[in-house]
């Protein structure tokens, strides 16, 4: 199972299945539109999702943990210095490089990096892009 990028809440989930039920005339109940909420969003059951929606965050990085990754396009190894879970599947990291990185593209003038700060999600990119679409932070998994 694939779990989605954010989880949202009970309360978001169980409006969806409200207007789920309403708009199929009453054919579809509130309990097998919970099912197919479930279904579409990759659970097996909606009490599957539902358990998801109680779990504590888990935050998959540690302090002192070493990462690797592309910041602004350019590679680097780094160690975590500090890291907390923001919402389900998303964690705020600090990374230390192990060598500066410069996040300049131009050849007239570079700008090193040896800390920054992110976010990223399940998948290890940030939500943030550059110009061309690609995430600022993007740590190996």
């Amino acid at each position: 199972m694939t779990l989605p990028i954010s989880l949202p809440s009970r309360a978001q989930i169980k409006a969806r299945a409200r207007r789920l039920c309403a708009s199929s005339d009453g054919s579809l109940s509130h309990s097998q539109a919970l099912e197919q909420i479930a279904h579409d969003s990759g659970f097996r059951d909606w009490n599957t999702l539902s358990a998801a929606l109680d779990a504590p965050a888990v935050n998959a990085f540690q302090i002192g943990q070493r990462v690797s990754g592309r910041f602004m396009g350019q590679p680097f190894e780094a160690s975590i210095l500090n890291a907390q879970s923001t919402e389900p599947g998303w964690t705020r990291v600090e990374l230390e490089f192990d060598t500066p990185v410069d996040v300049v593209t131009f050849e007239s003038f570079s700008n090193m990096r040896r800390r920054v700060r992110g976010v990223v999600g399940p998948r290890g990119t940030s939500r943030e892009v550059t110009s061309d679409g690609t995430p600022h932070l993007v740590l190996d998994l």
